[in-house]
């Protein structure tokens, strides 16, 4: 069997004090051997600069970085100048995603959907990028059925993607359903669970009901108990979340993507455990 994979998450840092924060948190993380890490990029193109920043800062320290590239609001023309920015940079890995309209934006631009955008960097540098896209195990918020969504995923694979990382979730039924769907409909690329540590509540439900990620019951009744004893809730939160990824990773996933929120505690103390 293979030995899974492991990646991180970061989102590009607003600040100067931000950006040596996120330093000292990368060198941290760095020092579990992570395969790459990935960086965020903002509603619309709204980091994209910073997105390239920290992509090239992370490799100026001899890691991997793959950044985050959305169709919404681009021209062919724009993304395909930052491809050619990425490709000059010897950067070779993407995750791209259809992305969200910021607040007040216009359209979506010349793509529509993911798949557009994987079909227009094949075509526009070949085999250059290992591309990343996402995958919904418990189906896209803005999908109309289950069925549309699995179709919308198989479509971008199609288009030329190498292999995709999950919306994070706390239901492993869920993730060994929709992989045993994907498989079904003639599919075999990897699927990574992307993983959310759980570090607050507050913040947690904000983010899942934004997402359609759904926290199993019983959870959020023991986190909601918590109330403000935060200590509490990041042991518990460990717990839930170790065991969740023991079981994925028992059943197969390729491995894990963690989703840092720019800080090291939580997911190198996943990593511990599970290692």
């Amino acid at each position: 069997m293979q030995t899974p994979d492991f990646s991180i998450e970061f989102f590009p840092p607003k600040t100067a004090e931000g950006a040596d924060k996120l330093r000292a948190v990368r060198a941290q993380l760095a020092a579990l051997g992570p395969r790459y890490f990935s960086v965020t990029f903002g509603a619309g193109g709204s980091t994209q600069q910073g997105t390239l920043d920290t992509v090239l800062d992370i490799m100026a320290a001899g890691q991997e970085a793959a950044p985050h590239l959305s169709c919404v609001g681009g021209t062919r023309a724009s993304i395909g100048a930052i491809l050619q920015q990425y490709k000059a940079h010897g950067i070779r890995r993407l995750v791209a995603l259809r992305g969200d309209l910021p607040s007040g934006y216009g359209g979506m631009g010349e793509f529509r959907y993911a798949n557009e955008l994987v079909e227009f960097v094949r075509a526009e540098t070949g085999d250059w990028f290992h591309i990343e896209v996402a995958a919904y195990p418990e189906m896209h918020p803005q999908a109309r059925s289950p069925q549309d969504d699995l179709r919308a995923f198989v479509r971008k694979v199609q288009a030329g993607a190498n292999s995709a990382i999950t919306q994070y979730f706390y239901n492993a039924d869920a993730y060994f359903r929709f992989v045993d769907e994907v498989r079904a409909a003639g599919v075999d690329v990897p699927i990574v669970p992307g993983i959310m540590p759980i570090t607050n509540y507050t913040q947690l439900s904000r983010f899942s009901e934004m997402c359609g990620a759904e926290i199993p019951r019983w959870v959020r009744l023991k986190l909601a108990s918590f109330g403000d004893d935060s200590a509490a809730i990041k042991a518990f939160g460990l717990d839930v979340v170790t065991a969740l990824c023991e079981r994925l990773l028992a059943g197969g996933a390729p491995g894990l993507h963690f989703y840092s929120m720019n800080q090291a505690a939580a997911t190198t103390a996943l990593w511990q455990r599970l290692r």
